[in-house]
């Protein structure tokens, strides 16, 4: 199982499959499956800003909460 964390915390501003209109910080994305991972992994369609994401102990923790309030954190301090 992955952490999905990245497909949860963060707000993604743009187009993806499924959320047209994007997904709001604290929003589960509707592509992430059951078990946490990214269903557009690969794909073009998926979005840049994932892409780009770097899993890393500083930003995501050693488990899915820590990561769900650091990846918060920085949403908050970036917005």
């Amino acid at each position: 199982m992955g952490c999905g964390a990245c497909c949860i915390a963060p707000s993604i501003h743009t187009s993806m499959p499924n959320m047209p209109h994007g997904k709001k910080a604290g929003e589960r994305c509707l592509n992430l499956s059951d078990d946490n991972l990214c269903r557009l992994f690969g794909l073009p369609e998926r979005p840049e800003f994932c892409g780009a994401f770097q899993a890393e102990d500083s930003v995501c923790g050693k488990t899915q909460v820590e990561a769900i309030q650091l990846i918060g954190w920085l949403e908050d301090a970036t917005a």
